[in-house]
């Protein structure tokens, strides 16, 4: 069952991708031998969340109230039953979902902009939404909404396989395939003879591309989680990486399909994490990005939006990301030795840049980024009845 520590904090494994210079850090409980790389990971978080206590209040503040809530046993039942009505997925919770999505949506479109596809540039066709997990569709159906005559495709679990129902009608311009898109060999690079013939899904892998190589969109979402009633589909090996794993495919295929110019919704948590500074600062380099973090739904936890606009999807450091992002994808993937996949992790870490250098250079801009996120996430802690007297 989550804590309060882990729902406060967020668990990193759903957090934001790095290019091959950097980390792929993972629950250290559910994988061998990975302290190195753990306590290094956790070393470079403390250093950031410290820069920004020193010199962001809203963060300060925020770090106060989190305090709090780990030292309240009331804390952990409140997000016990958060977490397991969300992973449920019963009808009911699905309505619930749908509304919550529907009001960030809306928010986020009047702070961001994010879901408006430009039409300046029209003469490849009509406007193309690509989302990477579609269900429930909320999203996608706004997006739609937003840009009529746009047409999408999208990728959804299979009910039977822990994923939700959908609201958004499919049509000739709207497909949805229902699959697991961490299983898409083909699209993240890898060839049958990849994959080791004793490999427990060498049979589920898809080898033929879901995703022509020239087929471009205007908006990718990509707002995947992994739940915990996933689990029974997945092998063993795959607990402690799958967040890992599912997240460099969204990234991986939403920034390799994006046409330039075009824009990205990307759901990450926990902020002052390292992983994710690292990839605001890697998604800065090519694209304009703003952060956002809504007042309707999900307030008190760590999750945030990036949205990233203007991507230069044709820039080197763009193309760069993506091949690195398959490149540990198919590390992550396929191989299953624990140890050599910790190898793998350290090899990436050796190469992580120092952190005190980090700061000085990214520091002031990532302050800049995140006051407002942690702001919201401050406001609505303040008001939790877990911390309020």
């Amino acid at each position: 069952m989550q804590t309060t520590t882990e729902a406060l904090d967020e668990q990193r494994l759903g957090q934001g991708i790095r290019s091959s210079a950097e980390t792929i850090a993972e629950d250290s409980a559910k994988v061998q031998n990975t302290a190195p790389v753990e306590d290094t990971w956790k070393k470079n978080t403390r250093k950031v969340a410290q820069y920004l206590s020193d010199n962001v209040p809203e963060f300060r503040r925020l770090s106060e109230l989190r305090q709090k809530g780990w030292e309240n046993p009331k804390g952990d039942q409140y997000f016990k039953q958060q977490r397991r009505q969300a992973d449920e997925g019963a009808k009911e919770s699905v309505k619930i979902m749908n509304l919550i999505m529907g009001k960030i949506a809306q928010e986020m479109q009047t702070a961001t902009g994010s879901f408006s596809i430009s039409t300046d540039n029209q003469d490849t066709g009509p406007p193309m939404v690509l989302d990477m997990c579609t269900a429930p569709g909320t999203y996608l159906k706004y997006a739609l909404q937003t840009n009529p005559g746009a047409g999408a495709v999208g990728f959804s679990l299979p009910y039977d396989k822990g994923g939700h129902e959908l609201i958004v009608r499919t049509s000739d311009a709207v497909r949805i395939s229902f699959l697991d898109i961490t299983l898409l060999a083909a699209d993240m690079g890898a060839a049958g003879s990849d994959i080791p013939p004793d490999h427990p899904h060498a049979r589920d892998f898809l080898l033929t591309r879901q995703l022509r190589a020239d087929q471009a969109f205007d908006l990718a979402i990509c707002d995947g989680q992994v739940l915990r009633n996933h689990e029974p589909h997945r092998a063993a090996y795959r607990e402690a990486r799958e967040a890992r794993r599912l997240t460099l495919t969204q990234l991986a295929l939403g920034l390799a399909h994006l046409r330039p110019g075009g824009t990205m919704i990307v759901l990450l948590h926990k902020l002052e994490a390292w992983d994710t500074v690292l990839l605001l600062h890697a998604f800065a380099g090519f694209s304009t990005v703003r952060l956002f973090k809504p007042r309707s739904g999900h307030a008190k936890r760590s999750s945030f939006y990036m949205v990233a606009k203007d991507v230069r999807s044709d820039q080197a450091e763009a193309t760069a990301a993506v091949e690195a992002w398959k490149e540990q994808w198919r590390a992550a993937t396929f191989e299953t030795d624990d140890q050599r996949w910790e190898e793998f992790r350290q090899h990436l870490q050796d190469a992580d840049p120092d952190v005190d250098a980090f700061l000085r250079e990214f520091g002031p801009e990532l302050a800049r980024m995140g006051r407002e996120v942690w702001a919201v996430q401050g406001d609505a802690l303040a008001k939790a009845p877990f911390i309020r007297k």
